[in-house]
Formats: structure tokens, C-alpha cells, sequence
């Protein structure tokens, strides 16, 4: 029997269908958002990171501005921000304005922030006029920032204003807001606005920057997080065997020359990126950072003066060496993970990171197992010896 064929589908069913399909892709360009009360604007972009849009219409005749900036907050109850900075191209120095939605009644609303630099950002009246600000909710979880601004002469006289747009976690009490990430898109959020032809020319900065932070990152966490606690491990393991005399010494102190000559780099490359970051400070990172340089620092110069073992000085040398060395160890931990903190990267490099102290620490618990039965098994030897001589003797 021959098997009938379907039906076709009616008409209407396919158009929604490609409707469905069709759809998502329309509502990611900003040819497709609209506003309340019918606001229209001359321009819009598609801005190229954030997964934000920028409409806008300029005024030369009275230099005024009408923004409509539409962005996701990075979490639910985060902030955006739109922001002309007059002077420099990020955001530390910019005019902005900020939208969130009010912790009581929900409503979205906008607030003007002077962000002097990245440890002070204020709520605060900006250096141009902002001749009207609402700010809105929308259905898909986005927000909208909708302004009118009055154009510095100065900025209108070029016709191009530096522009910043950023996206936040939350906002706490006092209006104060979370720090936002600092993934690529994040700091590449950040371009010129030309109000003449409506274009808009994105800065690659960010990329830049996130390599040397990366190359930092990395220097740092080879020096301090690894080759550093590998020379303690086999100084105080290692020489436990006689046999291992005096090798010991010698990988002991290729490791840590080795970890102190990447870690100056990695500090240097630290000092490199807080002077091109002005208003960003690190305070606890940037501290230990230091210490950890001076302390090994000392530690490194003081082998010159190593007093012999039979030395009366060389039992006070050993314990300046091993409590430094010890500071440096935990310190130098403490800092990778503080600087894996700032730096975001992807989870698996702190994860790998993890796995690497604990495989270190797994086998310094063995080891520490290990040479005190040698040293416990050693002194019994020494003490049974002259009674054995004696027996012997007679």
C-alpha cells in the first residue's frame, strides 16, 4: 500500500516559522529598537563589543547632542554606562552617565558620574550641561540610556568626541557601583565618535594592554608560584639524603637565582602597566609585589655572604635564610592568586594553577613523611654506636 504524503503546510505556519528564525537576528542590530514616546535619532550603531548600541542625533546649529545608549548589565540588578571623556581616550577622566534599575521599586533610572579616576568614581554633576536624562527597562532585560547634552565648544569645534560605554555586576548602597570586568571587550569598550557623519572608530588598546597583563600574569606565576616553592622543597627534603650532597645545593640555588630573574621581569612588567593605567591601583597586589621583591631580593645577595657551616654566625644566617625564604614562599602564592583575581582570565588556568600547589604540597607532605623516618633512623644509628664500640671492645 502506498504511503500517503503530508500536507503541505498552510502559508501562515512558515511565515512564523522564518519568523521565529528570522527574529533573533533581527533584534541584534540597532536598525530594529525602538523607544517610548516615539524618539527617533538620525544614527545608529551596532557598537562593536559589549553587545551594545548607540543611536544618536547631532545638533550643529545649537551643539546638543541626543544620545540613546542600549546595553545588558552584566548581571541581573548591574549598571551601564554611557561616557564622553574631553580629554583622554578611557574611561578614567570621562563624563558618564549611568543607568540601573532603583533595589525598591525597580524602575530603571540615570545618574550623572565624574569618573576623576578608577578609585574614584562619584555620583556627581558632570563638566558639560545635560539638558535632559531618563533612562529605560526593557523586555528583553536590556537598558537604555536616552539624553540630551549640551556639546563642549571645544568638542563641537572638531566635530568627534571620545566615547566609553561599560557594563557592571551590581550597584551598592549610596549608588556606589561594582567594579565591572576587565575581559578583552571590556577594555576595548572605547572609541571616537565622529557627530558629523555619524561614524564611529574603535581604539585596539585593549589588546595590548591584556597581553602584557598576561605576559605578567605569567612571568609571576612561573617566579613566585612555582620555581620558588620547588628550591624550598628540595633544600629541605633533598639534603636530607646524604647521597644528594652537594647537587642539592646547586639545584637549589638554580631555582631560586632562576625565580628571582623571572620575577624581576614579571615585576617590571607590573611597573610598566600601573604607569600606562593611571586611576587603576592594585593596593594589596601592588604591596606584596613589592615586598616580595625586596625580600628576595636580600635573599639572593645574602648567598654572597654565607658564612661557613662551622661558622659561630652561620646559625643565625640560617635562620634570617629559611624565615625569609618562607615569607617569600607564601607571599608569592598569595600574590598569584590575587593577580589570577584581577586578570579574570578563563577558569581553567586558575584551576591548572590549583592543581599545581596541590600536586606540590601532596608531595612535600610525602617527602616530610619520608625524611623524618631517615633523620629518626639516623640518630638512633648515631646513639646505639658507642654502646655497640664498647660491646665490641670487650
Amino acid at each position: 500500500m502506498a504511503l500517503s504524503s503530508s500536507p503541505p503546510l498552510p502559508a501562515a505556519i512558515w511565515l512564523c516559522f522564518w519568523a521565529l528564525i528570522i527574529s533573533p537576528a533581527v533584534s541584534l542590530t540597532c536598525s530594529s529598537q525602538k523607544f517610548t514616546q516615539n524618539k527617533v535619532y538620525s544614527n545608529c550603531l551596532d557598537l562593536p563589543s559589549l553587545s551594545s548600541y548607540l543611536h544618536f542625533s547631532y545638533d550643529s546649529a545649537n551643539t546638543t547632542l541626543s544620545v540613546a545608549f542600549v546595553a545588558t548589565p552584566s548581571k541581573s540588578g548591574g549598571w551601564i554606562a554611557w561616557a564622553i571623556n574631553p580629554k583622554e581616550t578611557g574611561m578614567a577622566g570621562s563624563q558618564s552617565l549611568v543607568a540601573y534599575k532603583n533595589s525598591s521599586t525597580g524602575a530603571a533610572q540615570v545618574h550623572t558620574y565624574d569618573v576623576a579616576s578608577y578609585a574614584s568614581v562619584l555620583p556627581k554633576d558632570l563638566s558639560f550641561e545635560v539638558l535632559d536624562k531618563t533612562a529605560e527597562s526593557r523586555s528583553d532585560g536590556s537598558l537604555a540610556i536616552l539624553a540630551k547634552i549640551k556639546v563642549p565648544a571645544n568638542l563641537a569645534a572638531s566635530g568627534k568626541i571620545n566615547q566609553v560605554w561599560q557594563v557592571g555586576p551590581g550597584v551598592g548602597a549610596g549608588g556606589i557601583l561594582e567594579k565591572h570586568d576587565f575581559f578583552v571587550a571590556n577594555l576595548q569598550a572605547k572609541g571616537t565618535l565622529d557627530l558629523k557623519s555619524g561614524q564611529s572608530t574603535t581604539g585596539t588598546g585593549g589588546n595590548d594592554k591584556l597581553k602584557k597583563k598576561n605576559i605578567h600574569g605569567i612571568l609571576n606565576a612561573v617566579s613566585w608560584g612555582i620555581l620558588f616553592p620547588l628550591g624550598a622543597m628540595i633544600a629541605r627534603y633533598i639534603r636530607t639524603f646524604e647521597s644528594a650532597d652537594p647537587a642539592w645545593f646547586y639545584l637549589h640555588a638554580f631555582c631560586q637565582v632562576s625565580a628571582y630573574a623571572i620575577g624581576v621581569a614579571g615585576w617590571g612588567t607590573g611597573l610598566k602597566l600601573g604607569s600606562e593605567s593611571s586611576g587603576i591601583t592594585y593596593s594589596a597586589h601592588r604591596n606584596i609585589g613589592i615586598a616580595l621583591f625586596v625580600l628576595a631580593t636580600v635573599q639572593i645577595f645574602a648567598l654572597f655572604i654565607r658564612p661557613k657551616k662551622d661558622h659561630k654566625y652561620r646559625f643565625y644566617w640560617n635562620i634570617y635564610h629559611h624565615s625569609f625564604g618562607y615569607a617569600i614562599l607564601v607571599l608569592g602564592i598569595i600574590n598569584v592568586f590575587k593577580g589570577l583575581n584581577i586578570l579574570s582570565p578563563e577558569h581553567k588556568w586558575k584551576t591548572a594553577y590549583m592543581i599545581v600547589i596541590i600536586v606540590l604540597g601532596a608531595i612535600s607532605l610525602l617527602l616530610e613523611a619520608i625524611t623524618w623516618v631517615v633523620v629518626l633512623k639516623r640518630k638512633s644509628q648515631k646513639s646505639t654506636k658507642p654502646y655497640d664500640g664498647y660491646n665490641n671492645g670487650n
